[in-house]
């Protein structure tokens, strides 16, 4: 299998990483310190006392890289737009592309969402420029449970977790998709094949979109977020409001907020990947996270407040310290 990881990050750089050090054909779609890292040492990434290291063929160039059979997609949502304009050289008719991402990606109400069912979502696809490059018929779901930072370009840390929950966009029990988890599997993930990947790309990001937003607004790790009484009330109360949206597109949860707070709790003194970003200096990803949860809201009519200061809170911070996304 030909795999190209195209966001050469924290997530991208690790499964990448994995999948060549087991012996799979990878190469890396890359530009800046990451590429010219990648090139002089191959792919890197560090976890517990073990560097692991393997070799990767990595351009600037889509069509250098050429046709692949499967490609990862780990960008942040807001590169999204950009990258559409590129992906098209990678993609041949049998391409899966595994959407390693956070927040509600732009194909998801492509066949699924009840009363959003076909719905077009500014918020993570202004323009409709990235279903209109990207095929849904290419995608496959994915949810990861991994926590990755990057001290320096081209060398990933690998923190805690390995989980992966792959699945079709139409919830069926494919062929290819048994195929990609095998390949996973193969790299040392622990691999879930998913028939509601709709559902668990909800759950994961009934999770983040307070935390991670949070995190940045008060510097914070994990723990003290979900340890601070009336900074818990107010995620929690933002975490209802997604509650009710998901119930009505198709995306129950049953647990309470309080419950998922819990498995946050284990997280310790975690560093969200918003809180990465901001303190690096880039783009926050806030619209996949947050503000599509509000776009989502209003479409089905379910008032959204504690989602809407959070997201304007952070929105006004991200611009004033120079973190939107071009």
């Amino acid at each position: 299998m030909r795999v190209c990881v195209l966001g050469a990050g924290a997530i991208g750089g690790l499964i990448g990483t994995r999948l060549a050090a087991a012996g799979v054909e990878t190469s890396a779609l890359a530009r800046g310190a990451t590429l010219a890292a990648l090139r002089a040492h191959g792919w890197r990434a560090e976890s517990g006392d073990r560097l692991i290291t393997a070799t990767v063929r990595a351009s600037a160039d889509p069509a250098e890289l050429g046709e692949q059979d499967l490609v990862i997609l780990a960008v942040k949502a807001h590169s999204m737009p950009s990258v559409a304009s590129v992906i098209g050289p990678l993609l041949g008719p049998q391409t899966m592309l595994l959407t390693a991402m956070n927040g509600v990606p732009w194909w998801f109400f492509d066949g699924f969402g009840g009363p959003c069912q076909g719905r077009h979502l500014d918020s993570v696809d202004p323009g409709g420029v990235i279903a209109a490059a990207i095929p849904v018929r290419h995608v496959i779901g994915g949810v990861v449970h991994v926590n990755c930072s990057v001290p320096e370009p081209g060398v990933i840390r690998h923190h805690h977790g390995t989980g992966l929950i792959v699945g079709e966009p139409d919830h069926s029990d494919s062929a290819r998709v048994r195929a990609l988890a095998g390949v996973l599997e193969a790299g040392g993930f622990e691999v879930s094949v998913s028939a509601r990947i709709h559902a668990d790309v909800w759950y994961k990001l009934w999770g983040n979109m307070t935390v991670n937003p949070v995190s940045v607004l008060t510097g914070a790790t994990a723990d003290l977020i979900v340890g601070d009484d009336l900074v818990r009330a107010f995620c929690e109360a933002a975490m209802r409001e997604a509650q009710e949206i998901g119930a009505r597109i198709g995306c129950p949860i049953a647990e309470s907020p309080g419950d998922r707070n819990k498995l946050t709790r284990k997280l310790g003194a975690a560093r969200t990947s918003m809180l990465q970003d901001a303190v690096a200096g880039r783009p926050l990803e806030l619209d996949a996270l947050v503000g599509a949860v509000r776009e989502i809201g209003a479409a089905v009519g379910v008032p959204s407040p504690a989602t809407d200061a959070l997201h304007g809170l952070t929105r006004l911070y991200a611009r004033v310290a120079g973190l939107t996304p071009s």
